[in-house]
């Protein structure tokens, strides 16, 4: 991959940014965690990633509120979005890949060829 893709993850959980960012490394992404809502906003809009994956469950602001605030701004819009949950109840992905229109939902915990065959199935559908 001449053109590193630039991946931001948003989670509140520090150990699994340090595993994503592990795994994607390994397969030559650029990689930027966010620490809750509020701090992915504000990375998604300072670096214009090309993908991010997405916790629901955090304090403060929540998956589904930094989703909203995404669609809602016209830089951020377009950036395709992986839920990555704890989750796993058949009726938040039913939420989130058929009402939310995400572009895929991962739960917690995965491993990590799933979690790059779907980042890598969302940056093809996405170009």
């Amino acid at each position: 991959m001449a053109d590193k893709k630039k991946v931001v993850c948003v989670e509140d959980d520090p150990e699994i940014i340090d595993l994503i960012k592990f795994i994607l490394d390994r397969k030559g992404f650029e990689f930027l965690g966010a620490i809750g809502g509020r701090e992915g906003l504000d990375t998604m809009r300072r670096v214009k990633p090309d993908l991010v994956l997405l916790d629901l469950m955090m304090p403060e602001m929540d998956g589904w509120e930094v989703y909203k605030q995404m669609k809602a701004d016209p830089e951020l819009k377009n950036i395709p979005v992986i839920v990555v949950t704890a989750d796993g109840q058949p009726i938040t992905r039913v939420l989130g890949l058929h009402i939310a229109k995400v572009d895929d939902f991962i739960t917690k915990p995965f491993g990590p060829q799933e979690l790059i065959r779907s980042i890598e199935k969302v940056l093809k559908k996405s170009e």
